[in-house]
Formats: structure tokens, C-alpha cells, sequence
């Protein structure tokens, strides 16, 4: 049994396909196939049912696939130890960043990272809260940005910025730009984000800070903030935005937008990664280049977080 049979168990385990597996192991298809039957006749099972389409693991190739990622990980963390010894900022490193931080961040920082650090190889993935912390215990990423606290004793956190909550309602356009209440939130008029979005649930938890909504009716629910702003110009609602998805807003829009009164509620959002992570040095380049370039767009400390986490 070798670790790079284990590596091609866990790519057909993923990709549910040998084709697609050994591209992405870059081997060729026979000798990913080949091996992998070396390794059930050592072992005298049969890890994959091969007569399924797509392909399904086996109730004992469950089992072997989740020890086979642990010594994955494991053997992996080996070459984290060197690294991190001798200070090399460099090599494989895997992010995922949650939907509603994604297309604001990212083109922020990216390409000053990968200047900055030419050897570091990202590879960033658009995932959900709940699929980032399971991705975190199972190794199968590196670290995340993510709104925060998560009140998990086995994710650290670090803190990149406050991002506030900003109303987007056309009918304030010809109104007078005062600041507004969170009380004064009209929450059966909400447009929100479909489920599966952290950033529906710190909405609803700001409404529930002041009102029961148990039995409030939501109008609307939606993918992205731009489909949200849409149906708001259609008169259907208002909606809440993240504060760094309001700077690209045309002027007109932004006749739309009204600010909170302070302290702001806002989101916390957060580098994590497992309390385990070998990879600090990383990490660490990371939380300086987006600090770096964040302060400059984005300065607001007189805040209320509001918590992520669904309150069921």
C-alpha cells in the first residue's frame, strides 16, 4: 500500500469517475486504474462498485476513503513541518471564501498576492459556511475567509475587517438621507438571499435582536445581491447589502442606499483555519496582503456584529 494509491483512491472517490481522476492526479487512466486494483487485491475487497454509473465506493470503501484522507493529510503535513522550519512561503494552498465575499474581495487582494508570492499555488473555491468548516476538518482545504465568530473551539480565527449592513430601498431616494434604525426595518418587506447563505442568516438574526419574526412573511428569496437590487428597483422590497457590494453601484443606485445609525450592524469577516493548520506562514502572507489593501476601502470600527450562525 503506498500514499500515491491512496491519492488516486481519494480523486475516483471525488470525481465518481477514473477518467476524470487521473486528469486530475495527472497520470494516465490505465495506471490510475491499475493501481487501484493493485491496492484492492492487496487488501482482497473491492473499494469501488464499478457497475454503478457514476461510480459508488462500497460500504468498506467508505471506510477505507476516510482513513485514506486522514494519511493523505498526514503525510501532507510533512512538507508543512520543513516549510514552515526554513520560513518558505510557497507550494499548494487551498481557500474557500463564502459566496458574499467572493466577487468583492477577491479582486481586491488576488492579484496582489500572487506577485507578492509567485510560488504560493491558490486554489480558491466558492463555498458555503457549513461546507468550509467540514472541508476544514477533513483537511480538505487549507484555510477560508468567512464571516465570523463561528464559535468553534477547533477554527481559529482572524479578523480581517467589520463590513456594515447598508439598506438598499429606491423609495429612500427622494426621501432625506437620515440615518435609520434597525428597529425602523420593515422585515415582511425584506428581500433576502436564498437559504444556504450565512448572510441571510445574520440578517434574520438582526431582525430577531428587535422583533419576533417567527411569524413575519418574507416576500423573496434570491441567489445574488445584484438579483436582489433588481427586484428592488421593481418596487418589490428593500434589501440589505454588505457595505463593500455598495462601492461598485452606479450613482444612481446609490441614491438608493441609507446607513445605520451607530453603531452599524455588520459582519465580522475572518482568515480561518483548522487550530491544527501547519501552513502559518501563508496564513500569515495572506492576513497582511488583504489588511494591506482593505484598510484603504473599508475603515469602520463603531460597529454591532451581528452573529452568522442560523438561530433555528
Amino acid at each position: 500500500m503506498t500514499i500515491t494509491q491512496l491519492k488516486y483512491v481519494l480523486a475516483v472517490a471525488q470525481y465518481q469517475n477514473f477518467t476524470k481522476a487521473a486528469e486530475k492526479v495527472f497520470v494516465t487512466q490505465p495506471t490510475l486504474s491499475m493501481q487501484i486494483q493493485k491496492l484492492e487485491d492487496e487488501l482482497d475487497i473491492q473499494i469501488f462498485d464499478r457497475s454503478k454509473k457514476p461510480i459508488e465506493l462500497t460500504e468498506t470503501g467508505k471506510k477505507i476513503v476516510n482513513q485514506a484522507r486522514n494519511i493523505v493529510n498526514e503525510s501532507d503535513r510533512i512538507q508543512d513541518i520543513v516549510d514552515q522550519e526554513k520560513g518558505y512561503i510557497g507550494g499548494e494552498f487551498k481557500i474557500g471564501v463564502i459566496p458574499t465575499v467572493m466577487p468583492t474581495l477577491l479582486p481586491m487582494f488576488l492579484r496582489n498576492f500572487v506577485n507578492k508570492y509567485p510560488k504560493v499555488k491558490l486554489r480558491i473555491e466558492e463555498l458555503t459556511t457549513d461546507s468550509i468548516i467540514d472541508a476544514l476538518q477533513d483537511g480538505s482545504i487549507d484555510a477560508a475567509i468567512a464571516a465570523t465568530p463561528l464559535n468553534n473551539d477547533m477554527i481559529k480565527e482572524r479578523i480581517l475587517y467589520y463590513e456594515p449592513f447598508v439598506v438598499y430601498d429606491p423609495r429612500y431616494a427622494t426621501q432625506e438621507k437620515s440615518k435609520i434604525k434597525v428597529e425602523d426595518l420593515n422585515a415582511d418587506e425584506l428581500l433576502l438571499l436564498e437559504d444556504g447563505h450565512c448572510f441571510k442568516d445574520s440578517v434574520l438574526n438582526l431582525c430577531r435582536n428587535t422583533r419576533d419574526t417567527e411569524d413575519e412573511h418574507f416576500m423573496l428569496e434570491s441567489g445574488s445581491f445584484e438579483t436582489l437590487i433588481k427586484l428592488a428597483d421593481e418596487g418589490l422590497g428593500m434589501t440589505l447589502l454588505p457595505y463593500l457590494n455598495t462601492m461598485d453601484l452606479s450613482d444612481r443606485k446609490k441614491e438608493n442606499l441609507r446607513f445605520f445609525e451607530d453603531p452599524s450592524p455588520a459582519r465580522e469577516v475572518s482568515l480561518i483555519y483548522h487550530h491544527s493548520e501547519l501552513k502559518l506562514q501563508i496564513i500569515d502572507a495572506l492576513q497582511n496582503v488583504i489588511a494591506g489593501v482593505i484598510k484603504g476601502a473599508i475603515a469602520f470600527s463603531n460597529v454591532q456584529i451581528v452573529s452568522p450562525i442560523s438561530k433555528k
